[in-house]
């Protein structure tokens, strides 16, 4: 009887501990997919309607039909210093092919100063109410979202970004 009683508990434990071993698995796979924090790739690209640090309103919508990079920065963010030679290069190299947009989330900072400080002259748009960040799901910073002539999100990079991953993306689409 002790010897049924005992076989039994351990057959309990180990088919107690598979279960719990796959759902865990299960779990990992689904919950955390790669490059896929906040708005997903191939969705609808929101429209956002922001002001330029000349005070110009600009909306994405004014973009349709041309290819978008837009990226979501901060002041204070190192890797977001660190892409913006680069992301002046691209701008330089493709400014009239694809429209660059660069989405400042603390515009309470001296943003034309640090603009001037980097020498970087693409468009800087200022995130007054965190309008376009809450409706891209931004999480982390820089985060750069690749948008199709039709205005779908074709690719996303969550990073700073070299020149190379620019052309990538952009050839890619």
């Amino acid at each position: 009887m002790f010897k049924r009683m005992f076989a039994a508990a351990v057959l309990l434990i180990i088919t107690t501990a598979i279960i719990v071993v796959q759902a865990v698995e299960k779990d990992e796979v689904v919950s955390h997919p790669v490059n896929q924090t906040g708005l997903g790739i191939g969705l609808k690209a929101p429209d956002f309607e922001l002001k330029n640090l000349q005070g110009e309103t600009v909306k994405l919508s004014d973009y349709k039909g041309k290819k978008v990079m837009l990226n979501f920065w901060a002041t204070w963010c190192p890797p977001c210093k660190a892409e913006m030679p680069d992301i002046q290069k691209f701008y330089n190299q493709k400014g009239n092919q694809v429209a660059i947009l660069a989405v400042n989330i603390d515009p309470q900072s001296d943003v034309a100063g640090f603009a001037e400080e980097m020498r970087v002259n693409f468009p800087i748009l200022l995130d007054e109410g965190e309008k376009a960040s809450n409706a891209y799901q931004i999480i982390t910073i820089p985060t750069t979202f690749f948008i199709d002539e039709e205005g779908i999100i074709r690719n996303k990079y969550l990073s700073a970004m070299s020149l190379e991953i620019m052309n990538q993306y952009i050839d890619e689409m």
